[in-house]
This record gives C-alpha cells, structure tokens and sequence, in this order.
C-alpha cells in the first residue's frame, strides 16, 4: 500500500509539473506571437499599422479603428452595425458601443449575451444574410434604433461579403468608415471573389471572401480609399469615404504596401477572458454604468 501511495504522489508531482511546463510553453507562444505582430506594425510601409490594438475585436483591429475615426474627429459620437458577429463576444463595434455609440449587429448566431429587446441604442437582428433582406434588416435595425444615418459598417460573413458590400453602397449608403474581410491568400494584383450562393456557409478552407484587389475596385467605384490592412491577422480592410482622403496623406497610395498577408495563428488566449457581463453593460448603456470617455 506505501508502494502505491508513493506512487501515486509521483504520478500527481508529474502531473502538475506537465500543466506548468503547458503554460509556460503556451505563455512563451503567445509572447512570441505578440512580438511577431509588434514587429509587422512598425516594419509596415503604411504607418497606420502601427496604431493596431485590440480590445474586443479579434485582433488588433480596434486600434486602426479608433485612430481612422480620430482622424476624422467622429470618435465620440456615432451609428454602426457590424453584419456577422459570432457570439457577441469578439467584434469590430463593440468598442464604439464602449464610447457610447448606437448600433445594431446582423447575423445568424446565437448570442452568448443578454439584450434588452426595448433598447433604442443596441439591437441584434437574428437572421441568415442574403441580397434579397440585407437592405431591409438594415432598415429594421436603424429603425430599432431611431436613426437614419450609418457612420461606421463592419462586414465579416466569411462568403458573400463583396456582394453585400455592393448592394449596401448601392443603395446610397454613404459610412464614414467600411471595414471588410478580405481573403488575404490572393496578394495585389489578383482579382478573386467566389461566385454568390445565398447558402454558402465556410468549411474552413481557402474558398471564401474576395481578394483586396477586388474590394478595393469595388470600393472605388463608390469613392472610397482603401487605407489599411490590419497587421496581426492580414484580414480585415479599412476603406474610407473620399471626403476624408486629406486626413490620410501619410498612407501610401500603392495598394501593395497597403496590403498584409494572411497571418491565420490566433493567440492561445489574449488578456483577461472576456466577461459576458462587461459586454452586456456596454450595449446597455445605462447612464449610471456607462459614460463616454473625453477622447478628444
């Protein structure tokens, strides 16, 4: 019986050494990680780059966005809606939410959070995205909202994104800033985007999206300046109106320079795990929990 109790506090001894030589591993993993994408900010020819942070977006995302909105002083108040939002928890607009913004999110998940169905400064429309209800949830949701106007669209659908970017500049919508997902395997000069299928879903491959040439095209069309691609991950696009083009004479005009490669080894985590109750808070909006920052 000694031989086995021994034994056993062996086995646990080794046990708990395993878990903490994992962590350190996945720690020195994600510093490594972090210092790879701290080095692609500052080695980037476009200087917007280095202004890549994240706070709830998926990467570095958040960081781009409130330096663009800066630059075009509409960082303290304003519309958004993000189309395609996971689970609530890691998005593009939650940190407008954070300042204070209205908005309403799109998509066919479920969310892990809490909305106030009577909330005229958040709601979430619960439905599959296609050309034919895209415009109409778009005015569903502003009329949730009590707003006519969209400062900030966020489209990440992993499919049909060029369509329905199309179809929304189409209509006359005029967003200060359009962040897109863009497949990043095809690099400038490459024209891709995959045929339209109101049922495409992604199976995790490389069949999905448009190449940023092709959104940039698409986007110019309408007047827009292709600005930055983010750093981290080498997805997310920022096009802005051309009426703001004065406030980015710093950013190359050459689409190659602008461009970043796909950079698909997401952290194993990122910060402190995101709190449900911190989200639910920010789209609340109650006064007496929540209060705009002076962002200048």
């Amino acid at each position: 019986m000694r031989l086995f109790n021994n034994l056993k506090t062996k086995i646990q001894e080794l046990s708990t050494q395993g878990r903490q030589v994992g962590a350190a591993i996945s720690g020195l993993f994600d510093l490594t990680l972090h210092h790879q994408t701290r080095s692609a900010q500052t080695d980037h020819p476009n200087p917007l780059n280095r202004y890549g942070k994240k706070c709830f977006s998926q990467t570095d995302e958040d960081g781009l966005t409130l330096e663009i909105l800066k630059r075009i002083d509409c960082l303290k108040k304003g519309v958004y809606v993000e189309f395609g939002v996971g689970d609530g928890t890691e998005n593009n607009t939650l940190i407008l939410a954070s300042l204070g913004w209205k908005g309403f999110w799109v998509g066919g998940d479920t969310l892990r959070i809490s909305i106030d169905p009577n909330s005229d400064r958040f709601a979430y429309l619960h439905d599959w995205i296609t050309l034919d209800n895209i415009l109409p949830l778009v005015q569903q949701g502003l009329s949730r909202i009590s707003s006519t106007n969209i400062d900030v669209i966020s489209l990440d659908l992993d499919g049909n994104d060029i369509y329905f970017a199309e179809k929304l500049l189409a209509s006359g919508l005029e967003p200060k800033l359009f962040i897109v997902e863009y497949n990043g395997k095809f690099p400038p000069p490459v024209e891709f985007q995959i045929v339209y299928d109101a049922k495409h879903s992604w199976k995790g491959d490389d069949y999905f999206g448009a190449s940023l040439t092709s959104f940039a095209k698409l986007f110019e069309r309408f007047g827009y300046r292709l600005v930055c691609c983010n750093s981290h991950s080498g997805a997310n696009a920022f096009f802005v109106h051309g009426a703001y083009s004065a406030a980015f004479a710093d950013v190359p005009a050459d689409i190659e320079k602008i461009y970043v490669g796909p950079r698909y080894f997401p952290y194993r985590k990122f910060g402190h795990p995101q709190s449900i109750r911190t989200i639910e808070q920010i789209l609340g909006g109650h006064p007496a929990q929540l209060a705009a920052p002076d962002v200048g």
